[in-house]
């Protein structure tokens, strides 16, 4: 964790919770360290390349979450500096109720999964929405030329906070590409076994 992280998290009621369980002492070594974590290193960065979907939470005006799983080819989600990420927001349910959200509070929070190898990286901060029509390189260096899912807007996100969770609970799952990649090691492996002098 990160004082970064325990500046936007560690509200008066979290603390008070965190009094209450006893864990308020344990938790207090975050909001000393010099440890901002406010920009990406180059594991964040590599970690966030190799992501195909994460979960995106915005607050509406009447001051509910909504949580939102988005997707897309590998990569989609870039960093465009050591404080700023973005994506190409291809066309949904036309529901809006992110975008709505983002108009009305910039607030956002990212969670990005890793459950092959049990990571999770969390990030806070502060969206835009930028229209081709505005910043049509800003949008060009958003696309991806091989998936061609009509590119409605970008989405801009300001870092301040990122934190790694623990793995704890994460249960391991696997895509189709995994499990293709694992069976093709398994196979590899039986080849070796049986190519052994006995």
């Amino acid at each position: 964790m990160s004082r970064a992280f325990s500046d936007l998290t560690f509200t008066e009621h979290v603390k008070a919770a965190q009094s209450l369980y006893g864990s308020r002492e344990a938790n207090t070594g975050f909001e000393l360290t010099e440890a901002t974590h406010s920009l990406l290193t180059f594991r964040e960065v590599e970690f966030i390349a190799a992501r195909d979907s994460f979960y995106q939470a915005t607050v509406g005006d009447n001051g509910w979450p909504y949580v939102q799983h988005r997707g897309g080819p590998t990569g989609f989600l870039k960093v465009l500096s050591a404080d700023t990420i973005g994506y190409a927001d291809f066309r949904g349910n036309v529901q809006y109720i992110s975008v709505g959200n983002l108009m009305g509070n910039e607030r956002v929070s990212l969670i990005m999964m890793d459950y092959a190898n049990r990571r999770r990286l969390k990030i806070w901060g502060r969206a835009r929405i930028a229209h081709e029509v505005d910043e049509p390189e800003l949008i060009a260096q958003l696309e991806i030329a091989s998936y061609r899912a009509p590119v409605e807007r970008g989405i801009i996100i300001q870092v301040d906070a990122w934190d790694w969770n623990c793995p704890k609970h994460i249960t391991p799952r696997y895509s189709g590409a995994e499990i293709e990649a694992l069976r093709a090691e398994n196979a590899a492996l039986k080849a070796q076994l049986a190519a052994r002098p006995s």
